[in-house]
């Protein structure tokens, strides 16, 4: 069962699975939908750490039965709970036996193999979110679930192409399907001819073919490019964001300022003239709210990549390009 099924609050929940990518996917949907129009950093509060330490159970289940402050929600999440030992687990499900009101507890799989009659204990009191998809039928309901409470809708051939080129790599499905709902709005039907630009090809390409692309709002064309450039061989996310972020905080230097052509944007960016008029001209498309977005949405990306989602390298820098596409194509002055 996905996070994306569940309507009614659990006061613990386990998520368990064989494949990293997929947990953190799940991990990231459920607590989206607890959390959510809160803000999470007074919600959301991890517990304990990851890595070969040892696990402080007290620790966690002090922060537990703390009650929420400021929000009616309080919601600890302790990762890697293969560290916990046979008297952890009692004392956890211990615990359970009177949960605390207001208060969720998110346990995640890692760090070794789960105490025997674990999961059987928390399904007692919870529930049990497990995204094992080792074998073809487990894959194949796995990939139907979530397309179910997608943000976007598949016709049937598009869902055939999706499963036909995701294989065994579902970890991509969560960052592919927000990528298309970026690209295209929530709610919309997505048919094969739609979704083929997001599967693209490989393929080394210049860094001002992609912000060519997102310069004129083409979503389509900026994903393929990207999906090119971090082809085997090609460009990290962080080189890509780097210069993206270049890109855009030129933009940011030239709203308001006082220059009336390419030469003078090139005099004040320090750059040659042709690339300093196209630069200007961006900037004159867009208004000072889509500028702050752009930068924004640059900036949380880089937060991405340093570990503040479970999504892989290509999928934060597929979302962001599919996001500045979007605010670049809707922006007029």
């Amino acid at each position: 069962m996905s996070a994306a099924t569940k309507t009614t609050t659990q006061p613990v929940y386990l998520i368990s699975g064989d494949d990293p990518s997929l947990i953190a996917n799940e991990v990231r949907s459920l607590l989206g939908t607890l959390v959510g129009q809160r803000d999470a950093s007074l919600v959301v509060e991890e517990v304990g750490g990851a890595g070969n330490e040892d696990l402080d159970v007290g620790a966690v289940l002090d922060a537990y039965l703390t009650p929420p402050f400021l929000v009616d929600l309080r919601i600890v999440v302790v990762r890697d709970i293969g560290r916990l030992n046979s008297d952890d687990v009692k004392r956890v499900t211990s615990t359970l036996e009177n949960p605390p009101s207001g208060a969720v507890l998110v346990l995640v799989a890692g760090g070794g193999a789960m105490p025997r009659g674990f999961s059987k204990a928390i399904g007692e009191h919870g529930t049990v979110i497990d995204v094992a998809a080792r074998r073809f039928a487990e894959r194949k309901s796995y990939l139907a679930e979530h397309l179910r409470g997608a943000p976007v809708r598949l016709n049937a051939q598009a869902q055939q192409e999706l499963s036909k080129h995701l294989g065994e790599d579902l970890g991509r499905l969560h960052g592919l399907l927000e990528t298309l709902s970026s690209a295209y709005g929530q709610g919309v039907t997505v048919d094969a001819e739609m979704l083929q630009p997001f599967l693209g090809s490989r393929g080394a390409v210049p860094i001002f073919d992609l912000t060519d692309a997102i310069d004129k709002g083409d979503r389509a064309e900026a994903l393929r490019v990207i999906t090119r450039m971090m082809g085997p061989g090609g460009s990290s996310g962080h080189e890509i964001l780097a210069s993206l972020d270049y890109h855009f905080t030129r933009v940011a230097r030239l709203e308001g300022a006082d220059v009336r052509n390419g030469d003078d944007a090139a005099a004040l960016l320090g750059i040659a003239a042709y690339p300093a008029k196209k630069v200007l001209d961006l900037a004159r498309r867009m208004d000072s709210g889509s500028i702050k977005d752009a930068v924004e949405l640059v900036a949380n990306a880089d937060l991405d990549l340093k570990g503040m989602t479970g999504l892989s390298e290509a999928m934060i820098m597929e979302i962001l390009v599919a996001r500045l596409s979007r605010v670049v194509g809707a922006t007029k002055r």
